[in-house]
């Protein structure tokens, strides 16, 4: 069913791709929801909650709970010591993250200091805010947030175990050039990516399918979009072989 929510989201994506957020306020009421009927410190209700609201409420464009299945086997298959995430919106997919890897510290960067500031408030009322960390910021500005990484949360050579990019989808395949030029992947990293079927990543795409088999080893994981079961989407899983050029 196409929810109003839904439709509202559809005419509020410009001001999406500006300011991280929707424009009527569903991401801060999203927030004051969790906040008022999870369990704190129960990482599972908070989710389930998040859940509730996209459902229930106010449509959000965080992984969900059909493709966070997939998100949360990705990373147990990681088993990562440190994450990595592009793009934090309310805090949902780092939660999974850190709920799937309960000995990891989760950093994720997000353009958006409002949505920083409300995936913190989820984060603290989950009781993982002494491990899950957000920079506000951008891989492609020159470099000031990739010196922050290592400066700050101590990013170096072969110290990102997982990564996971769900941010503005033109920015995938810079943005991952940009954290291999770093040297922060080892082989065997994992970088899982979202969003490959809509509104899709046709360059970040077309990478993976050109270094199949001698930088990446990719399986394809077929979906829907969040919180609905109408649309089909796409997730990338790929597999870093340890080979930079």
């Amino acid at each position: 069913m196409l929810r109003w929510s839904l439709v509202r989201m559809g005419l509020g994506m410009r001001t999406f791709t500006r300011t991280g957020q929707i424009g009527d306020c569903r991401e801060a009421a999203a927030v004051d929801y969790v906040l008022a009927n999870a369990r704190p410190g129960d990482v599972d209700d908070v989710l389930a909650t998040i859940d509730r609201f996209a459902y229930e409420k106010s449509f959000l464009i965080n992984v969900g709970d059909e493709k966070g299945e997939i998100l949360d086997a990705a990373v147990r298959r990681a088993d990562p010591a440190l994450a990595l995430e592009l793009g934090t919106y309310c805090g949902y997919s780092a939660l999974r993250i850190a709920r799937a890897a309960p000995r990891a510290t989760v950093v994720s960067v997000e353009l958006s200091a409002a949505n920083a500031a409300n995936a913190r408030r989820i984060w603290a009322h989950a009781g993982v805010a002494d491990r899950v960390h957000c920079l506000p910021g951008t891989i492609g500005d020159g470099g000031t947030t990739l010196d922050a990484l290592t400066a700050d949360h101590g990013l170096t050579d072969g110290s990102v175990d997982f990564l996971f990019i769900d941010h503005d989808k033109s920015a995938y395949l810079p943005d991952l050039l940009s954290i291999l030029q770093r040297g922060w992947l080892h082989a065997g990293s994992i970088v899982l990516a979202d969003n490959l079927g809509l509104p899709g990543s046709p360059k970040y795409r077309a990478y993976m399918r050109e270094q199949e088999g001698h930088r990446w080893r990719t399986r394809e994981h077929h979906t829907h979009v969040e919180y609905q079961t109408l649309a089909p989407d796409l997730m990338l899983e790929s597999e870093f072989l340890g080979r930079v050029e």
